[in-house]
């Protein structure tokens, strides 16, 4: 057996070499579970091979692989019908938070429902707000402060 890596960089972000590859892709931000699995039988890469044991050409493999998409089902990827291109995309690293900060800032632009409720810090998805989401705003009665008693 090869001697494994203790750390191994993919698409951007550090992985520990002694996680299984199926978990230690998980920790690229935009792959999932289910992404992971994925790329480990389109690649044919046995999943719980240690991370840390991959060599150059099998990184590359797997970053070309989420890069192109090709292989990939449509159902699987986390921008589907882009509001600008209209293609099926699947984002990973940065570009995840820039496309969603981008996505929210043209909500509030245009006044959507969700964009308000972003703008507000209220819950966007329909959950209810009697009981939750009461922190941060004045809630209850303060009380006032205790005269001091002498004696």
């Amino acid at each position: 057996m090869k001697d494994a890596k203790e750390i191994i960089r993919i698409l951007g972000s550090d992985i520990p070499g002694n996680k299984p590859i199926y978990y230690g892709l998980k920790k690229i931000r935009g792959i999932s579970y289910s992404f992971s699995n994925a790329i480990c039988n389109i690649l044919d890469l046995d999943k719980q091979r240690k991370i840390g044991t991959l060599d150059e050409q099998e990184v590359k493999k797997i970053e070309q692989l989420v890069k192109d998409q090709k292989d990939i089902p449509i159902w699987l990827k986390n921008r589907r019908k882009d509001y600008e291109t209209g293609r099926d995309d699947h984002l990973t690293g940065t570009n995840i938070r820039f496309v969603t900060d981008s996505d929210i800032k043209r909500m509030r632009k245009i006044k959507t429902y969700r964009g308000m409720r972003h703008s507000y810090g209220l819950p966007v998805r329909g959950q209810r707000t009697k009981g939750h989401f009461r922190k941060g705003s004045a809630v209850g009665v303060k009380k006032a402060a205790k005269m001091g008693k002498a004696g």
